[in-house]
């Protein structure tokens, strides 16, 4: 396999596998958050600012794993 090609496959599984755990964690915080607003109304907009918070954070994982792959493939 040539280097170029062993590369793009790093960076590839790079992203891939970085980015599974953060959609599933944003769906998750979603489907919560809005089955907790579903029963208690009045929480609506302290529940939904805490959301907004913990979804940037399981993106930012997701913005890593894209770091490195863009490194693993430029590099």
């Amino acid at each position: 396999m040539e280097i170029e090609a062993a590369k793009a496959l790093a960076a590839g599984i790079a992203i891939g596998l970085g980015a599974i755990g953060p959609a599933i964690g944003e769906g998750l915080i979603a489907s919560k958050a809005l089955e907790t607003m579903g029963r208690n109304p009045e929480v609506k907009d302290d529940l939904f600012s805490k959301m907004i918070v913990a979804m940037a954070i399981c993106e930012s994982t997701a913005i890593y794993a894209l770091v490195v792959a863009i490194l693993v493939l430029f590099t």
